[in-house]
């Protein structure tokens, strides 16, 4: 377990901002970023990262892209789009979801 900044795990500060206010409770990243029982603070509240898990871009689900902030799976696909400039989903794709909560 180790203390984390924000910024590792959520790498805008809209997540944070997501994070913060409840909308956001995971993130899927290409790669492994923290471990389960890490934890980091965004503007004094406490987070703790309870769950790492290795999927593909196929298992997300609707639930899963709400847990992100977006809508729906489409409109995290979109999201993905516009922030990645050559991001072309593949459902075969390997990603790590992080999941966190408060402390």
């Amino acid at each position: 377990m180790a203390e984390i900044e924000p910024e590792t795990l959520l790498p805008s500060d809209r997540m944070m901002a997501q994070a913060v206010d409840g909308e956001g409770t995971q993130i899927h990243r290409g790669q492994q970023y923290a471990e389960a029982g890490d934890t980091f603070e965004i503007d004094g509240t406490q987070f703790a990262v309870v769950e790492v898990e290795e999927r593909t871009l196929g298992e997300m689900t609707d639930a899963d892209a709400r847990a992100e902030g977006a809508r729906d799976l489409d409109h995290y696909r979109e999201i993905l789009e516009r922030a990645h400039e050559h991001f072309e989903w593949d459902d075969d794709s390997t990603v790590v979801r992080h999941r966190f909560e408060r402390a």
